[in-house]
């Protein structure tokens, strides 16, 4: 039971990746295909990179259709029922964020499952959760979120280290996914309503540098 919940898990964190992906496509006016690549790429492209960093080979993903296939799917759906033009962002940031929070969690608990140590495994359920992200904007050719966005990558570290510590305390892979993965959405979430976001420099003027 353990097992088919985890694995539903898994697919919603594909699924809503894909979403997030294809809503991005949609909003740079990407064709049909397009739309597909940027949002497929987006659902498995975590997965894949910790499979790698995990010497999965080759990456589930590839062999395993299930995994493109809802991530296709998501897509499509996408494209032929979106929304208006003007809502696209709002859903774009709520998809996202079940994505990064489904997978940083599941990346973690899933590396301690395997007996990973923890550092590697919350390095890993990190770089699953954000991978994805960043292969999407770099095919949409923007800035990736992790470098800007609100707690992008804090909320994806904040979920990857809780569901790693409770999958060691009590090996229960789908509380940890769960629990990880809850922190992480709501951490994204209200850093995005509130617009809570890590210092970044001062303008050359205010801090007196010239040119």
């Amino acid at each position: 039971m353990g097992e088919i919940i985890y694995a539903v898990l898994q697919f919603a964190g594909i699924l809503a990746f894909a979403i997030s992906g294809a809503l991005v496509g949609v909003r740079h006016n990407l064709d049909l295909l397009g739309v597909i690549v940027v949002g497929a790429s987006t659902g498995i492209g975590g997965g894949i990179l910790r499979d790698i960093l995990l010497g999965i080979n080759p990456p589930t993903s590839l062999v395993y259709w299930p995994n493109a296939a809802v991530a296709v799917a998501g897509s499509l759906v996408v494209f032929f029922f979106h929304p208006k033009i003007t809502r696209l962002r709002h859903f774009e940031v709520v998809f996202d964020a079940f994505g990064l929070g489904l997978f940083s969690a599941n990346g973690a608990a899933w590396a301690i499952s395997i007996s990973e140590p923890l550092l590697t495994a919350v390095f890993v359920g990190t770089i699953t959760a954000i991978g994805g992200g960043v292969v999407r904007d770099v095919l949409v050719n923007t800035v990736p979120g992790v470098l800007t966005r609100e707690l992008y990558a804090v909320s994806a570290f904040a979920g990857a280290i809780t569901a790693a510590l409770l999958m060691k305390f009590t090996a229960d892979i789908v509380l940890a996914s769960a629990v990880g993965g809850a922190l992480a959405i709501v951490l994204r979430l209200v850093s995005y309503s509130r617009g809570w976001q890590l210092p970044v420099p001062r303008p050359a003027e205010a801090s007196g540098v010239s040119s």
